[in-house]
């Protein structure tokens, strides 16, 4: 592999993972760090791709399989967390309790109609 290639490799990889932990960091959402952390995961993860292309060894196998699956089962993780996430207001609760105008169920649970 030509070692203009690898430079250039290089500044982008670089790029992506410091655009990456900016957008961890500034947020502003909870979503937006979850897709920048996959971001920077796939990121450490081509590059050390690269790296094993252009030195033809194989030890960091392991560290791209654990990687993978570190990606997979966080977005998973994640994903599910928030659908099952109780937004307070939706259901009737909000700062100062339960909404009075909200009829309680036979369960004792306030939903809306």
């Amino acid at each position: 592999m030509p070692m203009w290639l690898v430079a250039v490799l290089v500044v982008v990889y670089t790029t992506a993972g410091g655009l990456s932990l900016l957008r961890i960091i500034r947020g502003p959402s909870v979503l937006d760090r979850v897709v920048a952390s996959d971001v920077l995961v796939a990121t450490l993860m081509c590059a050390l791709g690269t790296e094993m292309a252009v030195t033809g060894h194989v030890w960091a196998m392991p560290i791209l399989l654990v990687l993978a699956m570190f990606g997979v089962v966080g977005a998973f993780a994640v994903a599910r967390f928030l659908a099952t996430a109780r937004d307070p207001l939706r259901d009737g609760d909000g700062p100062a309790g339960p909404d009075p105008a909200v009829p309680a169920g036979p369960d004792g649970e306030r939903r809306r109609p």
